[in-house]
């Protein structure tokens, strides 16, 4: 049998607020107790593409941990605005994002988000293997000193590699001879 929702807030989650009142029923005094049961009326959705109902038509929504990102994914809020482009310099850079769960609001996923930002992150990433890589490894810090000073040295690496990756994709798209 189903119970109501007072009841069930009563047995599993006692209210902190408690409002007591006398009724007299049939000449007997009582004391009610109801409980303390608030519901909250705002529009967290900011600049979302979904649609929304009418005010009159919204129902109460029960928000908790265990359906939070439930909710979010389902109400999309979504940020939209210009910040001064910190990166080059010059003018805005444009900065839309929508929220599904609350992973979204991690620092390095907000900027996985922004194209800009991007091309940063990749190369933190290659920068992070890179160290990881010569970590430990003798003389390898001292040929990346080496080559960092060096200009002439990097930049005949830079067009070998090109040149290399060029190849590659050169050999990938030849046609296949059916014997």
């Amino acid at each position: 049998m189903a119970k109501s929702g007072q009841r069930f807030i009563r047995e599993n989650r006692a209210p902190r607020v408690h409002i007591e009142y006398e009724v007299e029923t049939y000449g007997a005094k009582q004391t009610v107790e109801l409980p303390f049961v608030m519901g909250v009326l705002s529009d967290l959705s900011g600049k979302s593409e979904v649609e929304k109902k009418a005010l009159p038509d919204r129902d109460f929504m029960e928000i908790d941990m265990d359906n939070f990102d439930q909710r979010m994914e389902r109400i999309a809020p979504r940020a939209a605005f210009m910040v001064d482009n910190a990166l080059t310099g010059e003018g805005k850079l444009g900065v839309d994002l929508t929220f599904k769960s609350m992973k979204d609001f991690d620092p390095g996923e907000i900027a996985r988000r922004v194209p800009a930002m991007v091309k940063l992150l990749e190369a933190r990433q290659e920068l992070n293997d890179l160290l990881s890589f010569v970590d430990g490894k003798a003389g390898a810090q001292d040929l990346l000193d080496r080559i960092l000073k060096d200009p002439d040295l990097l930049k005949s690496l830079s067009a070998a590699r090109r040149a290399s990756e060029e190849d590659d994709q050169d050999s990938g798209s030849g046609e296949v001879e059916e014997g």
